[in-house]
């Protein structure tokens, strides 16, 4: 084992139902990759694009990056989320890009866990230039992975490469999750 991968996040926490964070860049295949692993866990699904603000819509729209008091009600909601499905599990989409965001997350529920889909901003960026009809603009990528914190080692959560097909990224998560938390294999 390399040093690299021992400097990992924490590994996930047991959980009588499985609360998680699908969280990375614009492109990444949050939404598609947290719809599956909902599904798979049998769980509810929500999309953190659906908590925005029409101003933070629009903002994004216009290819301005949202700044952190545009972002704070956001994730406050978005944590409210999923403190409503703490009991009972849920998987959300949300960039969670800084500590601080999934800090305020982690407050409001603390037995979350983070999958963070990660890849090379290339593959990222072919994505997010080929798809229709989303708000974020591709102008906007760079400076997401500029804002990008990595899990640290004392977060929950695992990495998963995003060149990957999305039953295999379901398949990486529940591989690395907990029996308890993964229920599923």
């Amino acid at each position: 084992m390399s040093s690299e991968e021992s400097s990992g996040p924490a590994p996930l926490l047991p959980a009588p139902a499985p609360l998680l964070v699908v969280m990375g860049v614009s492109g990444s295949g949050k939404s598609t990759v947290g719809t599956a692993l909902a599904k798979r866990l049998g769980v509810p699904y929500a999309d953190a694009d659906d908590f925005h603000s029409p101003a933070n819509v629009a903002k994004m729209s216009a290819g301005v990056p949202l700044v952190d008091d545009d972002r704070w009600p956001w994730l406050r909601s978005i944590g409210a989320w999923l403190a409503d499905h703490s009991t009972g599990g849920g998987v959300v989409s949300c960039s969670a890009l800084r500590r601080a965001y999934r800090d305020v997350l982690r407050e409001a529920a603390p037995q979350v866990g983070f999958v963070h889909l990660h890849g090379p901003q290339e593959v990222v960026r072919e994505r997010v230039t080929g798809r229709a009809g989303h708000f974020m603009p591709a102008s906007l990528l760079a400076s997401q992975y500029e804002t990008l914190e990595p899990l640290g080692g004392d977060e929950h959560g695992v990495v998963l490469d995003v060149t990957r097909g999305v039953p295999e990224l379901v398949d990486d998560y529940l591989a690395a999750a907990p029996p308890a938390r993964g229920g599923v294999r």
